[in-house]
């Protein structure tokens, strides 16, 4: 009886994993909150889907999603340095981080710190 439960054990836990992972793929849409204040995208091409962005001073919710199929950082610089801790990932294509930053009114840059990603940079007005 032992042996028995240990194999319906087994098999319910490998049940369980397998309807946890068998509804997704890469085709689902991905869902963002209503509370996101800002999205960005990562897109093919080592770029973000938009130059500039702009957003309301105070606390903002960022989504950042990767429409490209490779890893991509996001972080918020003014002038020469670096944000506070500040920073979203995302690894593969459908990833979605979400993160909250406080920035009173200015001029920011929106920037990913991979290695070779340099070019990704936009320009971030919260006004």
């Amino acid at each position: 009886m032992q042996r028995s439960t240990k194999v319906t054990l087994a098999a319910v836990l490998f049940s369980a994993v397998l309807a946890a992972c068998g509804g997704s793929s890469s085709s689902e849409p991905v869902v963002i909150p209503d509370t996101v204040d800002l999205e960005v995208r990562a897109v093919s091409g080592l770029r973000f889907d938009a130059d500039t962005y702009e957003a309301t001073a105070g606390d903002i919710e960022v989504a950042y999603i990767n429409d490209d199929t490779i890893r991509h950082t996001l972080i918020v610089i003014d002038g020469d340095t670096k944000v506070g801790s500040f920073e979203l990932k995302v690894n593969k294509k459908g990833d979605v981080d979400l993160g909250t930053i406080n920035l009173p009114a200015g001029q920011y840059v929106l920037f990913c710190t991979v290695p070779g990603h340099q070019n990704m940079k936009a320009d971030l007005t919260v006004k």
